[in-house]
């Protein structure tokens, strides 16, 4: 069975996704500091971002699904609480098992500065919490 999800909310979160990562690597946030730490040539040609970005924006999509019927599911098990709440700790839960712990990980493996590691699970977190947040304010409907 195919858990009920909002595949609107799923494009709006997919989006938002590009949204902060827009934010938070401009050179005035973030970027700066992570160009530099990841050895990153932010005056190369945009054209070489290109495929990175629809790449990021499948992934994203991926993402969005799974956390939108990760939450649907969550939802029905607990029976208790509202949707955003179980979007929003669903989407925590799921970043710290596998998008911290993986990143974590390799990072470690391939000796890369842990500053970077955390700069970059951080902007994660963030992407991840604005997608549930979009998720559990727009649940499937026949679910709350």
């Amino acid at each position: 069975m195919v858990p009920e999800i909002n595949y609107w909310a799923v494009l709006l979160a997919t989006a938002s996704s590009m949204v902060v990562g827009s934010i938070w690597y401009t050179p005035r946030v973030f970027g700066t500091r992570w160009s530099k730490l990841a050895n990153v040539d932010m005056d190369r040609p945009g054209s070489s971002a290109t495929m990175a970005i629809i790449v990021t924006l499948f992934v994203s999509f991926v993402t969005a699904w799974v956390l939108a019927g990760a939450t649907t599911i969550a939802w029905h098990f607990y029976e208790d609480g509202g949707y955003l709440w179980s979007a929003i700790l669903t989407g925590i839960i799921l970043w710290a098992g596998f998008t911290a712990a993986r990143f974590i990980t390799h990072d470690a493996f391939e000796g890369r500065p842990s500053s970077l590691t955390v700069l970059n699970i951080a902007h994660e977190l963030v992407t991840v919490v604005v997608m549930a947040i979009i998720i559990g304010v727009w649940p499937p409907e026949g679910t709350v």
